[in-house]
């Protein structure tokens, strides 16, 4: 028993509170259309018909990518690449999903063949395990943050999808000219704003009065740099400073966190330099060319982006329009070994150019609804970085439930 932590806290090896088995085969030549996720050591990475395992699951990595932990809710069918947890001996599912994560994966690395995790060794590994009732409270504390996390970024995702649905809708398919040329009102549009487009086309199969104009024209293109690495001076300050990683691995449409930062030094003595908050940023070389994402803070970056900067302030059309656009810029890019965007490929883009009355309407009505995307997103780091502080402190017993509770009510 553990000192401390009650009579009702034990010390037992991992294999005591579950058993791990390896994943199992399925080429994608034999995977058939449906709804059941397979789940590979760095998640749900495809769809099948048939699941292999019932919900609910706890899956991480075998080999490849090792230390990340997935939870299924549903059937599921994981990997060979992958162990699940086939039986759980009693123990809450949820509860096992965040114990998992805190354990040291690199330990069971085996390294005979392929490097990856030995079950056995895990199995042996010695963990404080605290009562059913408890595990579900824990669970329950951590899932709630979790949840929290979820709806904001579902709530997010909406609210940008809807920005571009309308960019789309004004400026690329053309819905309120087609609508007026039809004597129709254009749907879910305020009459002083319908009164910005033309009822009809011109000879250069734009809306009348409108044109194309070149990407330049309507952004300013910003490069970045590197400050030297074997200068420490330069290095661990408090100026973010986002490589090609950063930007391709954001998955959201703010960046506002990095892994390195600089000092003012640093920003100083190099190349690189501050992009504006909300400008688009454009990985341009390298494997993830053509992810982009826009800043949320004064950011700097290294040489393997490209920032555009709106020169009429209006960052978010900006960014609806080169989002528009990326997929041809992108073919458009060449290199040897991976695609590269340069200079010249930003130069020879072209883009429709509506009048300014219309692409200010347009941004007065996105505005609310990406800044609301920033707040989420700044909220959910906060969210997640209050889960990742008690997460090893409640797993432990350092921490317990009243107490964690309390703050986890504050946040919520």
């Amino acid at each position: 028993m553990v000192g401390g932590l009650g009579v009702s806290w034990a010390d037992v090896e991992l294999g005591d509170v579950l058993e791990l088995k390896r994943g199992y085969d399925l080429p994608h030549a034999k995977r058939k259309p449906g709804d059941v996720p397979i789940i590979s050591s760095s998640g749900p990475t495809d769809l099948h018909s048939e699941a292999k395992v019932n919900g609910p699951g706890v899956i991480t990595g075998r080999y490849g990518t090792i230390g990340q932990v997935f939870f299924s809710e549903s059937d599921f069918w994981p990997l060979n690449t992958a162990l699940y947890v086939r039986d759980f001996k009693g123990n809450d599912p949820k509860f096992c999903y965040y114990f998992l994560q805190t354990l040291d994966w690199e330990k069971f690395n085996d390294k005979s063949g392929v490097p990856g995790v030995n079950r056995n060794d895990a199995h042996q590994e010695a963990v404080v395990l605290p009562p059913l009732p408890e595990q579900r409270e824990i669970a329950g504390i951590l899932g709630a943050l979790d949840d929290k996390i979820e709806a904001n970024r579902k709530a997010s995702a909406c609210l940008e999808e809807m920005a571009r649905a309308l960019y789309r809708s004004w400026f690329v398919t053309f819905d309120p000219v087609h609508a007026k040329s039809q004597n129709r009102p254009p749907a879910h549009m305020a009459p002083e704003t319908a009164a910005l487009f033309p009822d009809r086309f011109g000879e250069n199969g734009l809306p009348e009065g409108w044109g194309e104009k070149a990407l330049l024209e309507v952004v300013e293109l910003i490069s970045g740099g590197t400050p030297k690495t074997s200068i420490e001076d330069y290095w661990d300050g408090y100026i973010p400073w986002a490589s090609a990683k950063d930007v391709s691995q954001c998955g959201q449409a703010f960046l506002i966190s990095t892994e390195r930062r600089i000092t003012e030094l640093g920003l100083s003595k190099s190349s690189t330099k501050l992009i504006p908050k909300y400008a688009t940023v454009v990985v341009a070389r390298g494997a993830t060319t053509g992810r982009a994402c826009m800043f949320g803070e004064q950011i700097a970056m290294n040489q393997t982006c490209y920032a555009l900067n709106s020169r009429e302030g209006k960052p978010f059309f900006a960014n609806c329009m080169f989002m528009t656009e990326i997929l041809g810029i992108t073919l458009a890019a060449h290199g040897s070994v991976f695609d590269t965007i340069t200079t010249k490929t930003l130069q020879a883009a072209t883009v429709v150019s509506p009048p300014r009355s219309v692409s200010a309407a347009f941004e007065s009505i996105v505005d609310p609804m990406f800044r609301k995307v920033l707040e989420l997103t700044k909220e959910n780091q906060t969210l997640a970085t209050l889960r990742d502080t008690l997460l090893p402190r409640l797993m432990s017993g350092t921490l317990r439930v009243k107490a964690a509770e309390a703050e986890v009510e504050a946040m919520l």
